[in-house]
């Protein structure tokens, strides 16, 4: 099978199984769940759904038993909408990189609202002469006396 043509069928599954999950599931578990990707195998049989759960561990171990739980019922709907010679199976997989992305921007976020909220100007563009000169004596005790 050519890439190109199970990367719209990857496409399409994505999309049915995130509608299914956002529309058709009233399983109390599966909430904040977005579907981020699929990946069928060559043959069709099967396919990764990557998915990411907004919330603790517990809730996405919660929402991750939900999603096994409705599995059956996802592929019926794929069944359903999709016209393939087999429906695949689906297997849901925790993908963390939202989440990791945004841990990042946080700590980014919290890291770049320290230094501007530093007494000295958080310019660091500022092209002058004086960058080669080192830190004067009360600059450096001042800071030594923190510490200890």
């Amino acid at each position: 099978m050519t890439s190109r043509r199970l990367a719209k069928v990857s496409e399409a599954i994505r999309e049915q199984v995130s509608t299914a999950i956002l529309f058709e599931i009233k399983d109390p578990r599966v909430k904040n769940v977005t579907v981020i990707s699929a990946e069928a195998s060559p043959d069709l049989r099967s396919t990764k759904v990557y998915v990411s759960i907004m919330g603790d561990e517990k809730a996405q171990s919660l929402s991750m038993h939900g999603l096994n739980s409705a599995r059956g019922f996802i592929q019926a709907k794929l069944a359903e909408r999709l016209q393939l010679r087999y429906t695949p199976v689906l297997h849901f997989v925790l993908d963390m990189g939202v989440k990791r992305s945004i841990e990042a921007s946080r700590l980014l976020r919290e890291a770049l609202g320290d230094s501007a909220d530093s007494s000295e100007p958080a310019d660091e563009f500022h092209d002058d002469d004086d960058d080669d000169v080192p830190p004067s004596q009360s600059e450096t005790s001042s800071e030594d006396d923190d510490v200890g």
